[in-house]
């Protein structure tokens, strides 16, 4: 079985074999597409989420990662811009004054072990329907269908998206979807301290060196390794996305390595 799906693999043009891949994974999904589209929470999402359709067709917005980059961003600046904030931004949100304009958390164990913080955050909140278990529905929290399978970029977030290992490819997702010509990705360094096999879950043992803050993931809080190869591709199915439709992602990231996306200069955004 072995050498014929290897076989296989070796005579079939990619766009071909992209294609059986594509039907393969709808297959797998089918009982869990099912679900999403007709449980009630899902509906309800389904039904509110379209007016951020096109609301901020032409304007700007800032994606803000997580990375320790942060703390040599002036992030003030920020006050009045549109924002994307996600998982545990919230640890900075007293200090800087002021919170995101958006919420956005798809990982399990980051929704499980922040839940009492993202119930009560008051802005619009974009979470992972299967934080269902965990969060308990309100008028500005929305349950999105996010899905570890079945690469894609989605231009309509009240079906399908691909979470392309990062919640930040989610972001992207949702800024397209709300209309923003142009995305600036600030903290995403794209670099981790912590080394391992990706999405493997692991148990921090200390002061968290891959964040803003050292309790983002602190001492006893599981998570898991990113996948960056995998991040990476989703990036670059965004640009080629954004760029199509005649807008733009770019990347202002203090000393990132990320290198999918065009660099500016942060402080130049703002003259």
């Amino acid at each position: 079985m072995e050498k014929f799906k290897s076989l296989i693999k070796d005579s079939l043009p990619e766009p071909i074999l992209n294609t059986v891949r594509n039907i393969r994974d709808g297959m797998r999904r089918l009982p869990q597409d099912l679900e999403a589209y007709t449980h009630p929470i899902r509906r309800d999402t389904m039904h509110r989420l379209p007016q951020f359709h096109d609301r901020y067709k032409g304007e700007r917005c800032f994606i803000i990662g997580n990375g320790p980059s942060l703390n040599h961003t002036d992030l003030a600046k920020l006050k009045g811009e549109y924002t994307f904030g996600m998982n545990r931004i919230f640890l900075m949100f007293e200090e800087l004054g002021f919170s995101t304009t958006f919420f956005v958390s798809m990982n399990d164990l980051v929704i499980e072990q922040s839940v009492d913080d993202i119930q009560k955050l008051e802005i619009p909140k974009f979470v992972n329907w299967r934080a269902r278990q965990w969060l308990q529905p309100q008028d500005d929290l929305y349950f999105l269908y996010a899905t570890y399978a079945g690469p894609k970029f989605s231009k309509n977030a009240t079906r399908r998206l691909w979470e392309g290992a990062t919640v930040t490819y989610v972001s992207l997702q949702l800024a397209y979807y709300f209309g923003f010509s142009k995305v600036i990705l600030i903290g995403v360094d794209h670099s981790f301290a912590t080394k391992g096999e990706p999405n493997t879950t692991i148990t921090s043992q200390g002061d968290d060196p891959n964040h803003f803050h050292p309790k983002y993931f602190g001492k006893g809080f599981r998570w898991q390794l990113p996948d960056l190869e995998t991040s990476e591709i989703a990036y670059l199915m965004a640009r080629q996305a954004y760029e199509k439709d005649g807008r733009r992602v770019v990347d202002a990231t203090v000393g990132g390595k990320l290198t999918v996306f065009p660099k500016v200069d942060y402080d130049t955004l703002f003259q």
